[in-house]
């Protein structure tokens, strides 16, 4: 080992030099990048540095000189591109620099700086972090930022467009290293809460958002063992990954009291192997990016016992180098500076490296060949990460042709990003772009141009374009800038406007993009609030008296009740009857006995003998006194009149059932009154009905009216009150009653489901049952009894399919022309799936007025209200929050580290979407379709799964320009309401950025036209 320190290799200052806390190599081993205290990124020549004892060298030792932070930088790293330089220090930034081919600027007048040779220049600030940046990290394959820092943070930033993806709180301290694996998997992060944390992460495309990374970047184990009494003395916790990704060596931990570098295995997460040597705690630790051989490696044997080579480095001053082939150190070399070594950097070679210390000295240690052992071809390092799914290498082009795809692929991706940061920064204008200024007649007119389409104009006239939404504050904002005050000297002043006013409560003053936009803008009655406090009036919620009544209560006068006491129990009960309760025992001078008048109040039904012999059994509605339903909302059962005063105000028809309730007329027991159905508008009776039974479930819409009887039968009525049919006879009463344009849904006790057509008589299959879907759920082979599960709830989508969501996660639609019922959504998914979303309940449910009981309202900006995103909400409810999927989890983590294993997590994912685009497909979700269809080619693309591409492709060519794989009928040339060739385009220009696919993709775009094409129209529509 041979050691050089240039004199000139520092950070100068003018009475010392400053301490230097990072180094880094570029991965072309071209340039050495250093940060000091003195605010300065510093670039040097490692060809220079190599050359320092050559006096005849005579080459630009700094090339560059970059000061954009404000104080001490604590980190400096390339990116493994070669693109990016990123730096983080203690004025909460990170910057990132790009160099530019241009020439570079002179320095700055009166600077006794060097002149740069290279101008590098700053790209992004990224603003993040709330304390100082200790550490910075990039992914393998460049695609993630990762930075970390004193505010206990650890935030993601997305390497293509450095937006901040995720914002990590894990740690309890302050957090001082991390690296990532050079299988792309997973990033370890080291903290003075004494642990280091792995997280589980899937690389995200150039076009994520942060809403897309939510279910990313979870933790996977906590390790603590080997660091429970480690120093929090040291300035940094630098950990580093393998080249083979099977350890991870971790700086600052002790074996009792000695301090020591933990060895962490993958997979199992043991912290066992100890690395003892040093006589102070470590601060950093730094793999060698090669594998090296003890024999010189061979056609038939690349390496033999292949080692990977580790240097430990820290406050004792010293550097430690071991091998996997040795318990011991292979190398130690003490006092190679005055203070403790801050950072160890190797160059691409793996034969050389750089240490910076805060003594301000940069240290350049080179070894001779095979003095570590003969480096093995780069193929190996890969075959090595092949096995943790790491490694996957870019494909050939495939002709000219695969190039213009690859390059449509890749703008339409641009695009989207570009778009979505222009609508970040507030600059987006609804999809359309303001277009030059044209004369046309002598008058000088605005023509807006769309980016979908354009629009012509005859004889000169521009077409007319709609006019702007109208700002709902904008009155209110111009009523507050108006508002004028008179001040105490008689003079007129105009009252200040606050900011934050200016805009509606709960919205934030910065800018929206249009998703967020779009869906406070469309926000249904449903999400809306119940109840608003004001706070600019008394608050009177406190009950008479104040607080002291509320908490030693009110002393009642026997004056207030209107009678003495002897009467006020009956006083009391007689209130009660009055609003409808029943009496059971009379409390008399001869002890409890029956009431001399039975009373017919709100019972529950009877079930008939029959049906108590049933394997299913569902509860039935207990019969209520009132009963309405709006158009505008669900049914309310309401027990008073006064309750449903509120009701008839509602702009929306609203029906009233009132059941009887008070004692017979005749006497007589079974002499019921009739139900009596009212349906109203703002007051106005609209028409009236009654049956001889007594209600317990009713709903409608704006096509038809329904009543569900305690006796089993069902009626139904025009909205102007005509009766439709004849009374449906059902085998028992209505458990479950829905329904959604033409189509009445009802499920009665026994676990019978019936489906009907209103407007046109008719049913899509027999009454089915519901039994299978109950025993399916039910665990019959476990050790013990368990609860069997319970409809959640029961509803029909737009095409009468039968939807119906379980308590314990599961839910399942019926296909009416397969008929069988289908699992939609489980509890597997939620805890293996990487596309699973447990935060989609908070996007905006649609409107539930009178059209949206006709067809499902989902859209491309709004897809979580969709039926399939309802079911796994429901899923995420009932298992993951209740903690019911608990030893589920534990059993999907301990998989994904188990031999044999490695490949699982992906394939959950994949059959996830397999799972979603199969249910949007027999639900008829047009748009759940198209969104779910672009998921499954991005991943099936990322994955290289060439065998799913070609069916895909090959099932979407199916009636396009009359294509028939199977030589039978002609298929139809449209999937889920989309037309297939467009389904086909976009499926192929998705997948077209990926070289090894572009055998398979071009003759597609090729049949197609993209590859002839200038544009290309995303319009998917199909004719109505």
């Amino acid at each position: 080992m041979h050691i050089v320190k240039p004199m000139w290799l520092k950070h100068g200052g003018e009475k010392k030099d400053f301490e230097i806390y990072s180094c880094h190599v570029s991965p072309d081993g071209i340039r050495l990048v250093t940060a000091a205290g003195d605010g300065y990124v510093r670039l040097w020549s490692i060809d220079a540095i190599k050359n320092a004892t050559n006096p005849t060298y005579d080459k630009p030792r700094q090339l560059a000189a970059l000061s954009y932070h404000s104080g001490t930088i604590h980190t400096v790293r390339f990116s493994p591109n070669n693109k990016y330089l990123a730096s983080g220090a203690d004025d909460k930034y990170v910057c990132v620099y790009v160099l530019d081919p241009n020439a570079p600027t002179h320095a700055t007048f009166g600077s006794n700086e060097t002149p740069p040779v290279e101008n590098w220049r700053i790209y992004r600030r990224l603003i993040g972090h709330d304390n100082d940046v200790q550490d910075l990290a990039w992914s393998p394959d460049s695609s993630i930022l990762a930075s970390v820092g004193l505010d206990s943070k650890i935030v993601i930033w997305s390497g293509h467009t450095f937006e901040k993806l995720k914002t990590i709180s894990q740690h309890g301290s302050h957090v001082k290293g991390i690296t990532f694996d050079p299988a792309n998997k997973y990033f370890a992060t080291a903290s003075d809460d004494r642990s280091v944390k792995i997280f589980r992460y899937t690389p995200p495309p150039p076009n994520t958002t942060a809403h897309d990374q939510t279910n990313n970047f979870m933790l996977e184990i906590s390790i603590t063992a080997p660091f429970v009494s480690s120093p929090l003395t040291t300035y940094f916790r630098r950990c580093s990954w393998s080249p083979d990704g099977n350890s991870l060596a971790a700086a600052n931990a002790v074996n009792g009291q000695v301090p020591i570098a933990a060895v962490i295995q993958r997979g199992t997460w043991d912290s066992s192997i100890s690395l003892i040597g040093h006589e102070g705690p470590t601060e950093v630790c730094a793999f060698s990016p090669r594998i090296f051989s003890k024999q010189a490696p061979t056609a038939n044997e690349p390496a033999s016992s292949p080692t990977t080579v580790l240097a430990c480095a820290g406050q004792d001053r010293s550097l430690s180098l071991w091998d996997t082939c040795h318990t011991h150190p292979v190398y130690t070399f003490e006092n190679l500076s005055t203070k403790a070594i801050s950072d160890i950097a190797w160059c691409p070679d793996g034969e050389s490296l750089f240490l910076t210390s805060l003594d301000g000295t940069i240290t350049y240690a080179y070894f001779s060949e095979t003095e570590l052992g003969y480096p093995v071809p780069m193929e190996f390092n890969m075959n090595a990460l092949a096995r943790y799914g790491g490694g996957r290498k870019v494909g050939v082009i495939e002709g000219p042709d695969g190039l213009v795809l690859e390059e449509k692929s890749k703008s339409d991706e641009l695009r989207t990003v570009q778009g979505r940061m222009d609508g970040l920064m507030g600059d987006a204008t609804n999809g359309s772009t303001p277009a030059a200024d044209i004369v046309m007649n002598g008058t000088n007119d605005k023509v807006t141009a769309s980016n979908t389409s354009s629009k012509a104009t005859s004889n000169g006239v521009a077409p007319a374009t709609p006019a702007p939404a109208e700002d709902p504050n904008a009155a209110r904002i111009e009523k507050l800038k108006q508002r004028v005050t008179i001040t105490k000297d008689g003079k007129k002043r105009v009252a200040p406007l606050l900011m934050s006013s200016a805009v509606a409560p709960g919205q934030s003053t910065l800018p929206q993009t249009q998703l967020q936009a779009s869906i406070i803008r469309g926000s249904g009655t449903e999400s809306a609030p119940q109840t608003i406090l004001d706070l600019s009036k008394p608050f009177d919620g406190l009950p008479k008296g104040g607080l002291s009544s509320l908490l030693f209560g009110n002393k009642r006068k026997l004056a207030e009740t209107g009678a003495d006491d002897d009467n006020i129990i009956s006083t009391r009960v007689g209130e009660a009857q009055r609003a409808g309760a029943t009496t059971i025992l009379a409390n008399t001078t001869e002890g409890l006995t029956l009431p001399n008048q039975a009373v017919m109040g709100a019972d529950p039904s009877i079930m008939n003998s029959s049906i108590t012999m049933s394997q299913i059994r569902l509860a039935v509605p207990t019969v209520r006194a009132l009963i309405t339903r709006s158009l505008g909302g669900p049914a309310k059962m309401i027990e008073t009149v006064e309750a449903s005063k509120a009701s008839a105000t509602d702009e929306f028809p609203v029906m009233e059932v009132r059941n009887h309730t008070g004692p017979s007329r005749t006497g007589r027991l079974q002499d019921r009154e009739p139900a009596r159905i009212i349906v109203t508008r703002k007051n106005q009776l609209l028409w009236q009905d009654f049956l001889p039974r007594a209600v317990v479930l009713v709903t409608g819409n704006s096509r038809y009216w329904a009543a569900a009887c305690d006796d089993g039968s069902l009626y139904v009525w025009s909205p102007a009150g005509r009766r439709i049919f004849n009374a449906f006879a059902l085998e028992a009463q209505t458990a479950i009653l829905d329904c959604r344009g033409p189509w009445l849904l009802s499920i009665t006790s026994v676990g019978l489901c019936h489906v009907w057509n209103i407007e046109d008589s008719s049913a899509p299959h027999p009454p089915i049952s519901v039994a299978p879907i109950l025993d399916m759920a039910a665990q019959a082979q476990g050790p013990h009894l368990t609860n069997g599960p319970a409809i959640i709830f029961a509803r029909l989508n737009s095409e009468g399919r039968v939807i119906v969501a379980m308590s314990n996660g599961d839910a399942y639609a019926y296909s009416a022309s397969m008929f069988v019922w289908q699992r939609l959504s489980e509890a597997w998914w939620a805890v293996g799936s990487q596309y699973w979303n447990t935060s989609m309940s908070a996007q905006t449910a649609p409107s539930r007025g009178a059209d949206a009981e006709e067809n499902d309202v989902v859209r491309a900006e709004n897809i979580s209200a969709g039926i399939i995103p309802l079911l796994e909400r429901n899923t995420t409810s009932q298992t993951l929050l209740r903690g019911r999927a608990f030893f589920l989890q534990r059993l999907v983590k301990t998989l994904l580290s188990a031999e044999g294993y490695e490949g699982f997590e992906s394939g959950v994912s994949v059959a996830h979407l397999e799972n979603r685009l199969a249910a949007a497909t027999t639900l008829g979700a047009k748009e759940e379709f198209k969104v779910y269809l672009s998921m499954y080619a991005k991943r099936l693309g990322a994955e290289g799964s060439k065998l799913k591409i070609e069916e895909l492709l090959r099932s979407l060519l199916e009636g396009v320009h009359g294509e028939d794989m199977h030589g039978g009928n002609k298929t139809p040339d449209e999937l889920c309401g989309w037309k297939k060739e467009a389904l086909l385009k976009e499926v192929v220009l998705i997948l077209g950025k990926y070289r090894d696919l572009q055998r398979v993709t071009v003759p597609y775009a090729r049949l197609l036209g993209i590859t002839h094409e200038t544009t290309y129209d995303s319009d998917m529509g199909v004719d109505a």
